[in-house]
């Protein structure tokens, strides 16, 4: 077959397909085109989930006669300077200009008043036929519409979704446009009504980002908010982390901003994930909002045609700041856990329901918590058995202390939940969920100055397993032994534990043996036990913490809650879930209609 020159309509469709995905996508060039026209208010109108029309109006600098009509001839473009360099590129609407290839599938026109001017042009152009150019009415900006999107390319219209996801897709570029340009005003439109409306703030950056990050993200974000700032060199990242238990199951509550465009890159995206680590339960993803702000040649804007991923000349001294970044302000949290837990279990409380709660540990005298701690004005307690981790690492309550986060504890309910009271709330704490986080970050903290401590089993324990996973287990035994665990082969399908970390005391050994051999499924030999420390130790912390259904005294419940305070992460177990709520006293009354 022979090899012949396509022409140019076919040319420009087939280059549209690589910028105008849908209708999403062509909102976003709009308004990075409206951006960089210096405009202060930007107006999105689309129908027919963006397939029947798009209009979006801005109030920029606008074009002249001359402009308009290059601005629809393909790689023409306002966006370089003269010595045409590729590596200082500082506007958002670069690469090749997506309108001759919106005009290559759609019917497009464009109606645009210089600044300064009196006179407003218009041009049209219709599946890749352009018209002359026209008189038009309009006062100042440009004003651009899209209509019958896809109508020369009828195939790609198989592929949209539903009008309404296609319409939550614009409402999103929207969202991720606003929120990396705080100082413009947005609205979008739909055939019904007005859907979303940013007003256009002042102020600082992180100031204005917050302020729209009530409007994008809610008001449960901004309360949970944890500032986030670094540099490195003429590397700067700032913005917003959320709590860790403030968690969504996608990442599309993730806005990553670099030198003002909005991005979804892989290299950014797996520093967060590192960040977060095990501080948010598996499959899930944390709600954050970051500015990454870097000279122009350190980073290639032009290496996808939707420019959504990036190319950094160095990404691991990019990766690296934003974890260290986001590791700084995630331990600033200490305790903390978001807000909305305790609006939900109020919510909750407010319904009729079933159920019981077994009062164990009741207080006979509640006080004022800073008045002294649980232990005297609780009831005297039985004998108790011995909890079943070693928690003489805690730190006793102190009676000359004045102000404790978590307060008092008050009782215990099901052998399960330790209720405390501080000046103005009740906290209902997950006994096992908090005990495991502390075990954990004493793990860490051990293993990072040097070792774990660990104790001889005076009956050293047999556990049976498969043949396949007690040969892991034996091949992984010089890494466990480092971790304070020491194993040893016992026959074809047993191990034999000869000595465990102190810190697990009498824990479910049999339990820790089998979930250590799954986690070492997952890579070959004694190298996973290096790759998967933190999963390693998480397990062992698991099976080594206070356990649901085990009867806490009250110097014990106490010294719980004064280690949660002096521990990072103790919000969040070491799978995610938090490990307390607090109810305040005024939400309480509310209940009861006291107020």
């Amino acid at each position: 077959m022979a090899i012949r020159e396509l022409p140019p309509n076919l040319v420009n469709r087939i280059a549209a397909g690589e910028v105008v995905e849908r209708p999403a996508s062509v909102v976003k060039e709009l308004i990075e085109n409206a951006i960089d026209a210096g405009a202060a208010r930007i107006d999105v109108v689309a129908t027919g989930g963006g397939l029947s029309l798009i209009r979006v109006t801005d109030d920029g600098h606008g074009m002249g006669r001359e402009d308009l009509a290059l601005a629809v001839e393909r790689h023409a473009t306002s966006k370089l300077d003269d010595d045409d360099d590729l590596a200082h590129i500082a506007t958002l609407g670069f690469r090749g200009e997506a309108l001759p290839s919106i005009g290559a599938v759609a019917r497009l026109a464009i109606r645009s008043c210089a600044r300064g001017s009196s006179e407003a042009f218009e041009v049209a152009v219709d599946a890749g036929r352009k018209s002359p150019l026209k008189p038009a009415a309009l006062s100042q900006g440009t004003s651009v519409e899209v209509r019958d999107l896809f109508y020369a390319t009828p195939a790609r219209l198989k592929f949209m979704k539903s009008e309404r996801a296609e319409t939550a897709a614009i409402a999103d570029i929207l969202k991720r446009l606003g929120l990396a340009q705080p100082r413009i005003a947005f609205s979008l439109a739909t055939a019904e009504r007005t859907t979303l409306k940013l007003p256009a703030a002042t102020g600082s950056l992180l100031d204005d980002a917050l302020i729209r990050l009530g409007a994008i993200l809610g008001e449960d974000f901004v309360h949970d908010a944890l500032p986030v700032h670094a540099s490195r060199g003429l590397v700067v990242v700032e913005g917003f982390a959320g709590l860790p238990t403030l968690h969504r199951p996608n990442a599309l509550q993730q806005y990553l901003v670099v030198n003002g465009r909005p991005v979804r890159d892989k290299l950014l995206a797996s520093a967060v994930r590192a960040a977060y680590g095990d501080l948010i339960p598996n499959g899930r993803q944390p709600m954050l909002v970051l500015f990454l702000k870097l000279p122009t040649d350190e980073v290639d804007v032009n290496v996808h045609p939707a420019k959504a991923e990036l190319r950094f000349r160095d990404p691991q001294a990019v990766r690296s700041l934003v974890v260290a970044a986001l590791n700084e302000a995630l331990g600033t949290a200490g305790h903390r856990a978001t807000s909305s837990l305790s609006q939900m279990a109020l919510q909750r409380m407010a319904r009729p329901g079933q159920g019981s709660w077994r009062v164990q540990h009741a207080a006979s005298a509640w006080g004022r918590p800073g008045a002294g701690f649980a232990e005297e004005s609780q009831a005297p307690l039985g004998p108790l058995a011995a909890p079943s981790a070693d928690m003489s690492g805690a730190r006793q309550a102190d009676e000359g202390s004045v102000a404790y986060p978590l307060g008092a504890a008050r009782a215990q309910l099901n052998g399960t939940f330790i209720i405390a009271e501080t000046d103005d709330a009740l906290l209902i704490i997950d006994q096992h969920a908090a005990h495991e986080r502390l075990v954990y970050e004493r793990l860490k903290r051990a293993f990072a100055d040097g070792g774990i401590a660990r104790q001889l089993l005076l009956i050293p324990e047999v556990v049976e397993l498969d043949s396949e996973s007690a040969e892991r287990l034996a091949a992984a035994a010089p890494e466990l032994e480092r971790l304070g665990l020491v194993v040893e082969s016992f026959g074809a399908s047993a191990v034999v534990v000869r000595e465990v970390p102190s810190l697990l005391g009498q824990g479910n050994i049999q339990g820790l043996l089998r979930d250590l051999a799954d986690e070492l499924q997952e890579g070959e030999g004694s190298l996973v036990v290096a790759e998967r420390l933190d999963h390693v130790l998480a397990t062992m912390a698991c099976h080594g913490s206070v356990r649901a259904g085990r009867t806490l005294n009250a110097q014990e419940m106490n010294a719980l809650l004064r280690d949660m305070e002096s521990t990072p992460f103790s919000g969040q177990c070491n799978h995610g879930r938090p490990t307390y709520v607090e109810l305040k006293l005024a939400d309480i009354e509310k209940l009861f209609q006291r107020r």
